[in-house]
């Protein structure tokens, strides 16, 4: 049975290692909470992400652990998913990955070839510096992006529309793609090229996206004050192949972890190779004007002696995630209006919102 190690096994991590680990894997995930991996390893996690209580309850060929050096140890495939954020200027913020890059020289050269594989967002060339610093160290360095959505992560790692696959190494290449068509239940597109070009990719698909869905809230407004509705008309232009429905439906702007993050660092990019990324930076402002147009016209249409109850405020439903909800806000501004807001929600997203809001809401427990 072939072994995988995964450094990260958080919400994504954990997700990728089970559908691994259902595909016939032998996998080992590399964690730095003791209590965490104590539950993954007792089989006691509780999570609200689809199938990863089912995945984890079922697997015989996954475990975890705190030890680098026996994560190192256990396989010669070491995909890497540790958590970036972004710093003040839009940049990621590597400081994770800086840490287990550390660690990682302190332990020295290993005595055979091992890939490691980054899947987490990293700023384009991070990954050819990684190959620079571990020279001389046994290591292969790849990029390996994955285009996922909360509330359906395994799915997503099982189902691909594309695998990109950035490397130097045919080799590598070779064993990155011959895992992911193992792990899919479907034929997704392959994609090799060097690594900065893959590196590209990721942040050039997610801000595209919100270019995308920028543009049908627009069409949505424009509309709305015409008095006709939206969803006919983006129907319509998303049945053009050219365009197709995907991310095309008006509604709230985009947020979350992830599309906000990368519109920052694709901006950051941009400038920093010398082009000004007008259109993206664009994005940002209409996103933040959508809401308010939202809420303009909400106010014009709503009176304030009824309560008004929002019934998800995360930023995509069916997760607890409130990270740059435009629900989330929308409510804010309508309550700071004077509506008595109701949000009715899980307790774990209640809880959330009572810690950053206190009394400006009323809460109704699902």
């Amino acid at each position: 049975m072939e072994k995988i190690t995964v450094v990260g096994v958080g919400r994504m991590g954990l997700c990728f290692a089970l559908a691994l680990e259902n595909a016939g894997f032998d996998v080992l995930g590399l964690d730095i909470v003791e209590d965490y991996v104590e539950r993954l390893n007792s089989k006691k996690l509780n999570s609200s992400e689809p199938n990863v209580s089912e995945y984890l309850s079922k697997s015989n060929n996954f475990k975890a652990t705190t030890d680098l050096e026996e994560a190192l140890d256990f396989s010669n495939t070491i995909f890497v998913m540790l958590r970036t954020g972004n710093v003040e200027s839009g940049k990621y913020d590597h400081r994770y990955i800086e840490v287990l890059l550390k660690d990682m020289q302190k332990l020295g050269r290993r005595e055979t070839f091992k890939d490691i594989i980054i899947c987490s967002n990293v700023s384009p060339g991070y990954s050819n510096e990684i190959q620079e610093r571990l020279r001389g160290m046994n290591y292969v360095v790849s990029f390996n992006p994955e285009w996922i959505a909360q509330g359906r992560i395994i799915h997503d790692f099982e189902n691909p529309d594309m695998v990109i696959i950035g490397t130097s190494s045919v080799a590598s290449g070779d064993k990155i793609e011959r895992i992911h068509k193992t792990m899919c239940n479907n034929d997704p597109k392959i994609c090799r090229m060097d690594r900065k070009s893959a590196e590209i990719v990721k942040i050039g698909l997610n801000s595209f996206l919100t270019v995308k869905i920028a543009y049908a809230n627009l069409l949505g407004e424009i509309a709305i004050n015409s008095g006709v509705a939206p969803a006919p008309i983006l129907e319509a232009l998303g049945s053009d192949s050219r365009i197709c429905d995907k991310y095309f439906k008006y509604g709230f702007g985009y947020g979350g972890p992830c599309f906000p993050r990368d519109v920052r660092s694709f901006i950051y990019y941009g400038k920093e190779v010398g082009v000004e990324p007008n259109i993206v930076e664009a994005v940002i402002e209409a996103n933040k004007n959508h809401t308010d147009f939202q809420v303009e016209h909400f106010i014009k249409t709503h009176s304030k002696s009824n309560p008004v109850t929002v019934d998800h405020v995360a930023y995509k439903q069916g997760t607890v995630i409130i990270d740059e909800s435009q629900q989330l806000l929308f409510a804010v501004k309508i309550a700071k209006a004077g509506y008595a807001v109701i949000i009715k929600e899980c307790k774990e997203i209640i809880d959330q919102i009572e810690d950053i809001y206190g009394g400006l809401f009323k809460y109704e427990e699902k």
